[in-house]
């Protein structure tokens, strides 16, 4: 399975969501960067993403987005192929 790096924050809805469906769909390890407790990985997160709003969701070297862009991608059919590698 494809590694899945989430930047949350300890009380985000969404980032609760997002790990739910992850899970459903086969995620057993998540690598959670938590933001609220690091303002230097807020910063990377920016960086990166160019979003200031948490979850960002990156499987693989991919950015997903965040929780919405996340379920959309599910809802298409194409967020088990992405986590498997294809």
């Amino acid at each position: 399975m494809t590694p899945v790096k989430m930047y949350t924050t300890q009380v985000c809805p969404y980032c609760i969501r997002a790990k739910a469906l992850l899970k459903q769909r086969g995620v057993e390890q998540l690598e959670e960067v938590r933001v609220d407790l690091n303002p230097a990985e807020r910063d990377a997160m920016v960086q990166k993403t160019g979003r200031r709003t948490v979850p960002q969701i990156f499987i693989g070297d991919t950015h997903v987005g965040g929780c919405d862009d996340l379920i959309a991608l599910d809802q298409r059919g194409e967020l088990l192929p992405l986590l498997q590698g294809g």
